[in-house]
């Protein structure tokens, strides 16, 4: 029963939100076409100089000198986290609105341009290396940023109607409870993706530039 009506809770949340996810979809996938473009408006001597430091990298990945991975996890959890909180504040001071869609935008950013420098400069090598290394944690970071980001876009216009249409006046502290409570779900499972990207996509990497290099 509880199952039921949590699916029902999410199902009806879908369909009322249904047009901003689909806006925030697409405005995620700009910054990742964006990020591929940057990638090839690099020069010649800017690709030499990051896949200088990228090989680097690999070298201590090869060689198992990364941090430790309980240090990866903590630094990669506390990352998420802010960059949930930020939206969490920026949702509730109302004028952040537009910052919240630039931070989705920039995350895209990132991600088109990892896999496509990657991919740029290794062939199908670099795109192994990508999926190891970028996706599984992406998994769970992407659709929770962009669920975050639907949630704080969609708290600040109603916080925008409160103010200025009394007609649809609804207490604010329910609403800022439901909408705390959806950022700590956010951020328990961004301990998943964290674990993932700690303990996971490092032994892959190293198996894959351990296959690469033979």
């Amino acid at each position: 029963m509880r199952r039921h009506t949590l699916k029902s809770i999410v199902a009806a949340h879908m369909r009322e939100h249904a047009s901003m996810y689909l806006f925030v979809i697409v405005l995620f996938l700009m910054g990742v076409i964006f990020g591929a473009i940057v990638v090839n408006s690099l020069n010649f001597s800017q690709k030499q100089d990051l896949y200088y430091y990228l090989t680097q990298f690999f070298g201590q990945v090869s060689k198992g000198n990364l941090a430790s991975a309980q240090d990866m996890f903590q630094q990669s959890y506390f990352d998420n986290l802010k960059y949930v909180g930020l939206m969490w504040v920026l949702g509730i001071s109302i004028i952040g609105l537009p910052i919240i869609l630039i931070l989705l935008f920039l995350k895209g950013i990132v991600v088109g341009f990892t896999v496509g420098f990657l991919v740029n400069q290794m062939g199908w090598q670099g795109f192994l290396l990508s999926f190891v290394s970028v996706m599984p944690q992406n998994l769970i970071i992407i659709p929770a940023f962009i669920v975050m980001g639907v949630i704080s876009v969609s708290f600040s216009l109603q916080m925008v109607r409160n103010q200025f249409m009394k007609r649809t006046h609804e207490p604010v502290f329910p609403m800022i409870m439901r909408y705390t409570m959806t950022m700590l779900v956010i951020s328990v499972s961004l301990l998943v993706s964290s674990s993932l990207e700690a303990y996971v996509s490092p032994f892959f990497m190293k198996q894959i530039i351990q296959l690469v290099s033979n």
